[in-house]
């Protein structure tokens, strides 16, 4: 690193050295040159080029030779202007040599030079021998898309590379990681309906076609499928047959068990679709009512999927911070204490979830 910082300080050091030698040569010249009358020479020849190559016309190129002409004989009657240089460039020089040193002694004294170098292969050789546990979602993805690599054929490696990209904030490298989860095990209703959510969520909450057929897949496969069929009616909604969508809404609903978390967000999405009375929450400026009705679908799915798979520290801090965008503030609080006390002797899970909940709300 050393080598490095001396060597960009000596080519610094050469390159203003460079630039100033040059600049005295121009200023030693007896009579500087003004060089309006040979830019417009060189125009008036560029017209006749142009005129040779049949690119203008013969009328575009005699006005074309008019206005340079008229333009050349105008600066000749104006006082020349020509190029000059400072009178002294020690100056310049002297700080053009000092910069890079400064730099470099800042740099030995306030930084790291002795520090070894981090390849990426060797920290994730280190991750792959780490307890996932402790792993931030990016690293956990980074291990997770090399076990994949080494084992093409498993969906649910796929399956857990796609949370893991959420959780870092990549919705494309999770639709990716579901699109071959689903190529690999077709007959998966999850592996669809995870798809469609992905879809949904990389399009900012907007029911795309692809994610349209992901769902259509999930109910072929999973009649029952919450997600699929609160996403499809939406979509029916969206197309125009208001009634149609929110009778399967309410056919949805009515389906739940009284102690699902999604009612509520459900019952709220019929209520802003019906007009009956206000949305429960207003939507954050930028996303329209049924683009938050997905949004706050699939943190419900989730809140519904940590229920029973609650070993899954990036999920719990995917959730937290999805409440606190939300500005939901109880159900945030109630998710950090159910995470809190089942990663009490887990640091740095503790660490990602209390930044999470202090996530700026959505305005």
């Amino acid at each position: 690193m050393i080598a490095f910082w001396v060597t960009a300080g000596v080519l610094s050091a050469a390159a203003a050295i460079l630039i100033l030698y040059r600049s005295a040569r121009a200023a030693s010249r007896e009579a500087p040159v003004d060089t309006t009358a040979i830019f417009y020479r060189r125009q008036l020849t560029e017209i006749g080029d142009l005129a040779d190559r049949g690119l203008i016309n013969f009328d575009e190129r005699k006005s074309a030779e008019v206005e340079a002409g008229r333009r050349m004989l105008v600066a000749a009657d104006q006082p020349s202007q020509v190029w000059s240089t400072a009178p002294s460039r020690l100056p310049i020089l002297i700080i053009a040599i000092a910069a890079p040193i400064l730099a470099l002694g800042l740099y030995l004294g306030q930084g790291s030079p002795g520090a070894a170098d981090q390849p990426f292969a060797g920290r994730l050789t280190r991750w792959l021998a780490s307890n996932p546990s402790s792993l931030q979602p990016s690293e956990m993805a980074a291990v997770l898309n090399k076990l994949t690599k080494d084992r093409p054929n498993d969906p649910d490696g796929f399956r857990f590379l796609a949370l893991a990209e959420g959780a870092s904030s990549n919705p494309a490298g999770a639709v990716r990681a579901l699109k071959r989860a689903v190529r690999i095990a077709p007959q998966r209703a999850d592996l669809w309906e995870m798809l469609g959510e992905a879809e949904v969520f990389q399009a900012g909450g907007d029911l795309t076609d692809d994610a349209k057929e992901a769902f259509a897949q999930t109910i072929r496969l999973d009649p029952k499928s919450v997600a699929a069929r609160f996403h499809l009616a939406r979509a029916r909604i969206k197309a125009g047959d208001k009634q149609g969508g929110l009778a399967e809404w309410r056919a949805l609903l009515a389906d739940m068990a009284a102690n699902d978390p999604r009612r509520a967000d459900l019952e709220g999405a019929i209520s802003e679709a019906s007009q009956a009375a206000p949305a429960p929450r207003a939507a954050p400026q930028g996303l329209s009512g049924d683009q938050m009705a997905a949004v706050r679908g699939m943190v419900a799915n989730l809140a519904h999927r940590l229920e029973t798979h609650p070993d899954d520290p990036a999920g719990w801090v995917q959730l937290v911070r999805a409440y606190a965008v939300l500005g939901d503030g109880a159900k945030r609080d109630a998710a950090v204490k159910t995470a809190r006390d089942r990663y009490a002797a887990k640091p740095e899970v503790l660490d990602e979830i209390t930044k999470a909940a202090a996530t700026e709300a959505m305005k």
